[in-house]
């Protein structure tokens, strides 16, 4: 029983870190829509917000099965993380690289809580290889935002 209560609240943290990256990439879709040249961005954040909606499926389906309901809304860390971006946005404007950097921070986040969540020795074997899967993804997607960042002059 205590391994299902720690499952379950593993599968919920990265819900709600899944919800951060879908709400900074939402944020990040209304920045470069105002931004002409950052047109080309917009397959590649909704792609992203796809990603994470079908892992929040995934990771619910999981939840659903121990007989529990998973987790709405954010971290606490990822709300403060977007006002301190709105504040910086105040000061600095959003061009192409500080949109780029703001997301790569994100998906460090993410990449971190996918660590964190399969170094837990009490997780299914079957539920660690759907983790391994996701972080495969988000590991790319880490690679191809810090890419095109490192891009930008």
């Amino acid at each position: 029983m205590e391994n299902t209560a720690k499952t379950i609240e593993i599968l919920n943290d990265l819900i709600l870190i899944n919800n951060d990256r879908i709400e900074g990439y939402e944020r990040a879709l209304k920045e470069v829509e105002n931004n002409e040249g950052d047109s080309d961005l917009v397959p590649m954040f909704l792609r992203f917000i796809d990603d994470s909606r079908r892992y929040k499926v995934e990771l619910g389906t999981e939840i659903a099965a121990f007989g529990k309901d998973m987790e709405t809304g954010t971290t606490m860390p990822g709300k403060l993380h977007r006002a301190w971006i709105a504040v910086k946005e105040t000061f600095s404007g959003n061009d192409r690289h500080s949109i780029l950097e703001e997301c790569e921070f994100g998906e460090d986040a993410i990449k971190k809580a996918y660590e964190e969540a399969l170094s837990d020795e009490i997780l299914a074997t079957y539920i660690r290889e759907m983790l391994l899967d996701q972080q495969e993804e988000l590991i790319e997607a880490h690679d191809e935002i810090k890419e095109l960042r490192d891009s930008v002059q």
